[in-house]
């Protein structure tokens, strides 16, 4: 069962039967009380005429013998106010439902056209309503049972109407109306409804199942490409994207935006791990060559360039694995760091760099991250200063600005957003010991960014480069 329903079509497909199927038991039902109850109640008018008809004849002093109580084939009784049958229908054989059961008449006296009296034009009949002799009640009640006429029971509605002839004499005429035309209808209606719904019902499932089959072939287009892409691992593909404009066309687009943000990562890491490769091997070689002269001849070892080869390498190696810890998403701390007292502190102990800004400007992360921010900067600037570099910290409104500015060439517009970039360096012919591996402005901006900030560069006043990390407040 599990697997029949698996998919998203039979799930789809049974979800819009249901649906149908209680869309039309209810409005089947709704229709089956609707027409029993006009029926009803057309059979309840039609008794109820039957009555009054018969009840005009008893208030204008007709006979009983003389009454019309066959009208085709309708039972009829008249009950006076003992309860005693006085006339009926001459077929009726046997009646339910009218509280009388007697089916043959009292032998009583007829009244005539001409007597009249009004000793008991005062009495209440059983529902309470006063009437004056020869006058018709206008209160009809109403209730369903059975009656047998020339062998043939059916079930007939009555209707009761009280009457008060011209003698005095209180009397009730039963009336019905036969149901057969009630059930006959209903029963018509029920068995069109148990043969079309469940046609209805296979139409709706077979077309939803079309519907359905149609709406998701794109989508089975995009898992097969997806799956042929993790197949031959080559992100460079993109899955069909159907021109309906509608959720599967969107989700084809942002399917291929995913695989296109994760090809540039990819690249993006493939290069990082070339470029890091080959920025290791460089000290690494430099090195290694040291330590075996130094092993073939002691007296040659240079002892300083080893330490600084060292040193190179250990720097370089702390960017890789803090770009590595950034690439993994770690969050900076939320320690209330003051950027004015970082500053000042990075600042000190350079030749040439100045801070402005005394006052504490605080904003919310990592004091050792923004540290090396700091430090990044102010190692940039003085590769580049002819003479001076100066550091101001501020307040802008809601945000903290560090603008650190030095007096060399500057940073060509072209290039701004390149030497952001990770192992770039715009002068290609200065040695690496010099430009170093090309990671600090990189690591300067992506921890900018992981701290809800910028980190953009400027024209300074002074004709060099301004470098400005801007960052929320505290």
């Amino acid at each position: 069962m599990s697997r029949l329903f698996g998919s998203v079509r039979a799930r789809a497909t049974l979800a819009a039967t249901l649906v149908v199927a209680v869309a039309l038991v209810a409005a089947g039902t709704a229709v089956l009380l609707s027409l029993r109850s006009n029926l009803l109640g057309e059979a309840g008018t039609q008794a109820e005429r039957s009555a009054r008809d018969v009840a005009t004849e008893l208030a204008v002093g007709t006979r009983y013998t003389e009454l019309n109580l066959d009208v085709d084939d309708r039972p009829v009784q008249i009950v006076d106010e003992e309860g005693v049958l006085v006339a009926a229908s001459e077929d009726l054989e046997r009646i339910t439902g009218t509280g009388v059961d007697a089916v043959k008449p009292q032998p009583t006296a007829s009244p005539s056209g001409e007597d009249a009296a009004d000793d008991d034009a005062d009495d209440d009949d059983d529902s309470g309503e006063a009437l004056e002799a020869g006058e018709i009640g206008e209160r009809t009640t109403v209730s369903d049972g059975t009656a047998t006429i020339d062998g043939d029971t059916e079930d007939y509605r009555f209707a009761a109407v009280p009457v008060e002839t011209r003698r005095g004499d209180h009397l009730t005429v039963y009336a019905g109306a036969p149901l057969s035309a009630e059930h006959g209808a209903v029963n018509t209606a029920l068995t069109v409804m148990l043969i079309g719904f469940p046609l209805l019902l296979a139409v709706v499932a077979w077309v939803t199942w079309l519907v359905t089959r149609r709406a998701l072939r794109p989508v089975e287009g995009i898992r097969r490409e997806m799956a042929a892409i993790t197949a031959s691992e080559d992100l460079a593909r993109r899955v069909p994207v159907p021109g309906t404009h509608d959720e599967v066309a969107r989700l084809a687009s942002t399917t291929n935006e995913t695989l296109a943000a994760l090809e540039s990562s990819v690249e993006r890491q493939r290069r990082f791990v070339a470029d890091a490769s080959h920025e290791l091997r460089s000290p690494i070689a430099s090195l290694r060559t040291q330590l075996e002269v130094a092993a073939a001849h002691p007296e040659l070892l240079d002892l300083d360039g080893a330490v600084e080869d060292t040193v190179r390498l250990q720097r370089l190696a702390a960017d890789l694995l803090l770009l590595a810890r950034l690439d993994a998403g770690e969050r900076p701390a939320d320690a209330r760091v003051d950027l004015a007292a970082l500053a000042r502190e990075a600042a000190e102990g350079r030749r040439g760099v100045s801070v402005r800004g005394d006052a504490a400007v605080n904003v919310a992360g990592s004091r050792g991250q923004l540290g090396r921010v700091l430090a990044n900067l102010l190692d940039n600037a003085q590769r580049h200063a002819r003479s001076a570099v100066e550091v101001s910290v501020r307040r802008d409104g809601e945000a903290a600005v560090v603008a650190v500015a030095d007096d060399g060439e500057g940073v060509p517009a072209a290039d701004r957003e390149r030497i952001f970039e990770r192992f770039v360096r715009l002068d290609d012919a200065r040695s690496r010991d010099d430009g170093g591996a090309g990671l600090g402005l990189a690591i300067a901006r992506d921890v900018a960014v992981r701290h809800g900030g910028t980190l953009t560069v400027h024209d300074a006043p002074a004709g060099g480069a301004l470098f400005e990390l801007r960052l929320p407040g505290a």
